[in-house]
């Protein structure tokens, strides 16, 4: 199999259609940085053959932010001496065309042909998956999957299987349809009714060996029970003589009389508490008039220092109060200097500002009338443009042309077409050479000379002077296609009356024009909408806006009148800062004066403030009754010592008296005694009721014949084991039956590893010389033997997935190409695509693994597609830049 050109269109990153074409037999390198396609065009030629055309699950194949794209693939390719043609679309108008050499096949018919000719197959639903993809999922390796195989093969193992069938014959046959295999499974049948596949009983077995195991069980649980029958007697006896013991005696009374006698010295202690209590609060308060009365005594002796200070503090007050007054009268001079120059500043803003407005609106008129004159030219050119745009939205409506019902008629004449042809193919030829002056008649019209006609119905060939012959075309397939034929022109007709047309050339012109009058329309549209984005209506209204703006401003202008010192005037900008710096020093020369105030009323109430507080003290210390106070708050404070002190001892008696009883113990003591004798009493109650269950219950086990059941019990264990054993026998005996069936399988298996075996070989020679890559029973790569001819060591046996990721991906395309190469010999098309191949090669396996692609290409065609083109510069082919590709489609 050859590819021969790819075309891809509307397809994720490829909105314009991209086109590889001369497409090689062999390797076709294919090179771009990242995000140049590569990986796109791969995505393409999977969804040309794995994806079905109907499904919906194909979002992703639309460029980014494009919902109504119709993804497009087209490709070419050669294969045992036809031309293959795919052409298939996703999502919107779906549909799958398949031409090969002179047969075409559509939609699902062409997707299954594929399908059986690559080896995969297609999902029943939804988008394809791996396991779907059979013969095309082995050989064409996504980018970072090369390292990945066993998968991959296993999906393909049913076509590698019936590659084999073909190139081995015979002996495959023997395997896959032999009685041996028949034998196999009969075994494997009869072993899965007892064994599991790891060994394991089931189904009669372990149905068996479950069935001991709970007869066992229940007959150890009868026994268990028995013997608890008998050890509940035993208990119910010695439960009887605990309870007459403790009924006689009743011990919880005597507790209960040792918790009220705790309860009773408790009581006399909470007394002394309280006492303790009262005692403590008369002492706080007399605590708390000494330091009253302390406090009253050093109050006296500090208010002989206080009267000195608050004399000095009156003569600082009347110093300060005397210099504020001699600073008032400049303050206030200042201040009413810089309130007229504030008044002049603000007279020259007003005329400023006047002179400014008149001059902006003078700017204003002007920009209106420039906007007036650019609005009106404007709104005629818009309204010329809405003009066409009708007239040619009226021409578009008499041309229009019904989209389906054109597309109805092109299949109508492409059928017919078929038709015709199919008729050429199946009507009967009469030929005819007359002699001169000689002539026939057919279907009432003479002919004469020489020439051939194609008869499709019945016709009447009249000979002068002989008579008339009634020539019936053979067959039903004549007369059935006539009647499509008649069908087919009776529904052209009707499409064609409906289009009111003569003919398809002619609905194909009306099209033709009606498409050319609605891109004109479109583009009057677009002039339109850049000049009237809002309409032609709404342009007219903002000309008219913009004319009474312009009217407004030159009649505002005309009221404002100039004056003769205008141009004495600062500008308005000056005169504003004039302002603010004139009403700085204002608010400094206010701010100054009222500063000036507040000092001058704080140093007055300083000084009415000193004055009051040296007359409260110089009256307080001159009062008639003051020794006499402090005399006696001396006395209570001797008076207030003794009684603490006597108080202090008496709570300190007490509370020896209460730490002596331990009042802690005997609550303690209460609950003790307390709930000792609850529990007595409730263990006496709890034994009660367990004696009268225990009775209940050993007379019902009595009742039930435990024994007898026991017995029972042990007859069916012994009957089970028995079956048990037939049934473990039976099982071993098919185990080894069919171990030794399969023995024997391995020696015909080991032909069909064979083929594979040489093809893995050879390939590895190049990589690995001496080094095999075996292979399991299902043909998949299983692990690399490397031998070490030079020395004694024991060769290398490594699992495939136990190497490391540069390895893996060495051997995943070394079997790759193996797995070619024998559907290659099976007759089998080939082609193997490799995405960003062995990335992780080091430079010398590198260029091992390029003589194995070299080699492999001249047998199979082979596209690389890659990111480090300096990789592969030695490859042996051109490189093809795939950002030049783009660029060349696009243009």
């Amino acid at each position: 199999m050859q590819l021969i050109s790819l075309k891809v269109s509307e397809f994720q990153q490829f909105r314009t259609a991209c086109m590889l074409s001369d497409l090689t037999p062999g390797i076709n390198l294919f090179t771009g940085p990242n995000e140049a396609g590569k990986s796109t065009l791969v995505r393409a030629i999977r969804a040309a053959f794995f994806e079905r055309h109907k499904s919906s699950a194909l979002s992703d194949l639309q460029p980014w932010g494009d919902s109504s794209a119709s993804p497009q693939v087209s490709l070419a390719f050669d294969w045992q001496g036809q031309h293959w043609q795919l052409d298939k679309r996703f999502l919107q108008r779906k549909r799958c065309d398949l031409q090969v050499g002179d047969t075409h096949y559509s939609g699902d018919e062409a997707e299954e042909h594929l399908a059986q000719l690559m080896g995969y197959a297609t999902p029943a639903r939804g988008a394809s998956k791996a396991e779907h993809w059979g013969i095309p999922g082995l050989l064409w390796v996504e980018q970072g999957a090369g390292q990945h195989i066993r998968d991959p093969a296993h999906y393909a193992g049913e076509h590698l299987q019936s590659a084999l069938s073909q190139h081995l014959g015979d002996a495959l046959g023997e395997v896959v349809s032999s009685g041996g295999d028949q034998l196999i499974q009969q075994v494997e049948q009869q072993r899965a009714k007892l064994l599991t596949p790891t060994g394991k009983p089931t189904g009669d077995l372990r149905d068996a060996q479950q069935a001991c195991h709970t007869l066992a069980e229940e007959l150890a649980e009868r026994e268990e029970q028995v013997s608890r029958y008998q050890d509940q007697v035993d208990h119910l006896g010695q439960l009887q003589a605990k309870q007459y013991e403790v009924a006689s005696q009743r011990p919880w009374e005597a507790q209960r009389e040792k918790a009220k006698a705790a309860e009773t010295q408790l009581a006399a202690v909470e007394k002394l508490r309280e006492q303790q209590a009262q005692a403590q609060k008369t002492l706080d308060d007399f605590q708390h008039q000494q330091q009253l009365n302390h406090q009253q005594l050093e109050d006296f002796a500090a208010q002989a220092t206080q009267l000195e200070e608050r004399q000095k503090d009156k003569q600082k007050a009347e110093q300060q109060l005397a210099q504020c007054k001699e600073q008032a009268a400049p303050i206030e001079h200042q201040r009413e200097a810089a309130s007229q120059r504030y008044d002049d500043a603000r007279q020259i803003l007003t005329a400023a500002r006047h002179k400014a407005h008149r001059q902006r609106l003078q700017q204003q008129l002007k920009g209106a009338e420039d906007k007036v004159r650019r609005l009106a030219e404007t709104l005629a050119k818009a309204r010329e443009l809405h003009q066409q745009r009708h007239e040619l939205s009226a021409q578009y409506q008499r041309q229009s042309v019904d989209i389906d019902a054109l597309e109805r008629l092109r299949k109508l004449e492409l059928q017919l077409g078929q038709l015709q042809a199919k008729q050429e193919m199946l009507a009967t030829r009469l030929a005819y050479r007359l002699e001169p002056g000689q002539q026939l008649i057919i279907d009432q019209a003479p002919v004469a000379g020489e020439g051939e006609k194609r008869l499709l119905s019945a016709t009447d060939v009249a000979i002068p002077g002989v008579g008339t012959l009634t020539i019936q075309p053979g067959g039903t397939d004549v007369a059935d296609l006539l009647r499509q034929q008649q069908n087919l022109e009776a529904d052209r007709g009707a499409l064609l009356q409906q289009l009111q047309v003569t003919d398809l050339a002619s609905a194909e012109q009306q099209a033709s024009d009606a498409r050319e009058l609605a891109h004109k329309v479109e583009q009057t549209a677009l002039r339109l909408g850049d000049l009237a984005p809002k309409g032609v209506d709404t342009l007219a209204g903002e000309h008219q806006l913009a004319e009474q703006e312009r009217s407004a401003l030159a009649a505002s202008l005309a009221a404002l009148s100039a004056h003769q010192d205008d141009a004495a005037l600062p500008t308005e900008e000056l005169a504003s800062r004039q302002l603010e710096t004139a009403q700085a020093q204002l608010e400094e020369a206010e701010q100054a004066r009222s500063h000036h105030q507040q000092t001058l009323t704080l140093a007055q109430q300083a000084l009415t403030n000193a004055e009051r507080e040296w007359q409260r003290l110089a009256a307080a210390i001159q009062a008639p009754d003051r020794q006499e106070r402090e005399q006696s708050a001396q006395r209570r404070l001797i008076e207030l010592k003794a009684e603490v002190e006597q108080l202090q001892a008496d709570i300190n008696t007490r509370q020896r008296d209460i730490d002596a009883a331990n009042p802690t113990v005997l609550a303690q003591d209460i609950k003790r005694f307390s709930d000792s004798a609850d529990a007595m009493e409730y263990e006496a109650r709890e034994r009660a009721s367990e004696i009268e269950r225990l009775k209940t219950r050993l007379e019902t086990l009595g009742a039930q014949g435990l024994e007898e059941q026991r017995d029972a019990l042990r007859q069916q264990l012994e009957s089970q084991q028995r079956r048990r054993l037939q049934l473990e026998k039976r099982a071993k005996a098919l185990d080894l039956l069919l171990s030794l069936l399969k023995r024997e399988r391995q020696v015909v298996t080991r032909k069909l590893q064979a083929p594979l075996q040489k093809h893995l070989n050879h390939y590895l020679r190049l990589i690995f010389p001496g080094a095999t890559l075996s292979v399991d029973d299902n043909l998949l790569p299983q692990a690399l033997i490397r031998t070490q001819p030079l020395s004694n060591q024991a060769d290398e046996h490594g699992e495939l997935a136990a190497l490391s990721f540069g390895a893996r991906e060495q051997m995943g395309l070394v079997s790759r190409l193996a797995y070619a190469d024998l559907l290659r010999e099976a007759g089998r098309p080939t082609l193997i695509i490799l995405d960003d191949a062995l990335v992780h090669c080091d430079s010398e396996r590198l260029e091992q693994m390029k003589r194995i692609l070299f080699d492999a290409a001249e047998r199979h065609q082979i596209l690389l597609f890659t990111c480090h083109p300096q990789h592969w510069d030695d490859l042996g082919v051109a490189p093809r830049g795939l950002v030049s590709l783009k660029r060349a489609s696009s243009g």
